[in-house]
C-alpha cells in the first residue's frame, strides 16, 4: 500500500497501475494478484489515506485539551489545512474519487467520523450545562462541511495564505458556536 500511496503522490489523482508497479519495483501482474482491478486499488488507497493519514491527524487534534474553544477549533482546522498543503496530491486524489458510483465513499465516511466526534463533544458540553443537545450534530456537520468546502475552494484558488484561511474559518466557526455553546465549566 505504501507504493500505491507514493505513486499517487508522484503521478497525481489519475495514477495508473503501472505507476504503482514502478513505485513498488514489481510488475503490474504482481499488483493484480492483490487487487482485482484498478477500482479495488483506488479503494485501498482511499482507505489508507483516511485511516493512516487523515483520521489520525484530525482525531488527534480533537482529543487534545486546549485552553479554550477557539484554540480547539483552530487546531483542528489548521490540521486539515496543513494536510492539504503537506499532501496536495493525496488530497486531490481523495476528492477526485469522492462519491464514486457503486463504491464505498471513504471521504464521506471520514467526514462523518470527524463530525460525529465533534458532535459528541458539543452534546456533552450542552448536556453538562443542562441544555438540550439536539442541535449538536447539526452544528458539528455544519462546521465540518464549512471547513471542508472552504478548504477545497482554497486548495485551487489560494487567494489568501493558509494562516489567513485558518483564521477566517476559525473566526466564523467560533463566532457561531461561541454564541450557542455555554461557557466551559
Amino acid at each position: 500500500m505504501t507504493a500505491a500511496v507514493e505513486a499517487v503522490r508522484v503521478a497525481g489523482p489519475d495514477f495508473a497501475v503501472d505507476d504503482v508497479a514502478r513505485s513498488a519495483g514489481v510488475s503490474k501482474t504482481v499488483i493484480y494478484r492483490y487487487f482485482a482491478d484498478k477500482d479495488e486499488l483506488v479503494d485501498a488507497v482511499l482507505g489508507r489515506i483516511s485511516d493512516v493519514i487523515l483520521l489520525p491527524r484530525l482525531m488527534g487534534e480533537l482529543a487534545v485539551e486546549r485552553a479554550d474553544d477557539k484554540a480547539a477549533l483552530r487546531s483542528v482546522i489548521a490540521a486539515f489545512v496543513s494536510l492539504i498543503e503537506d499532501e496536495p496530491a493525496l488530497y486531490r486524489f481523495a476528492y477526485a474519487h469522492a462519491g464514486r458510483s457503486g463504491r464505498a465513499d471513504l471521504v464521506a465516511a471520514t467526514e462523518r467520523e470527524i463530525a460525529q466526534a465533534l458532535g459528541a463533544m458539543l452534546a456533552e458540553r450542552l448536556a453538562a450545562a443542562g441544555r438540550p443537545n439536539t442541535a449538536a450534530m447539526t452544528w458539528a456537520y455544519g462546521v465540518v462541511g464549512m471547513v471542508q468546502l472552504a478548504a477545497h475552494w482554497w486548495s485551487a484558488e489560494r487567494t489568501v495564505t493558509a494562516a489567513e484561511l485558518v483564521d477566517q474559518l476559525t473566526d466564523l466557526a467560533h463566532g457561531g458556536l461561541g454564541l450557542l455553546l455555554p461557557p466551559p465549566g
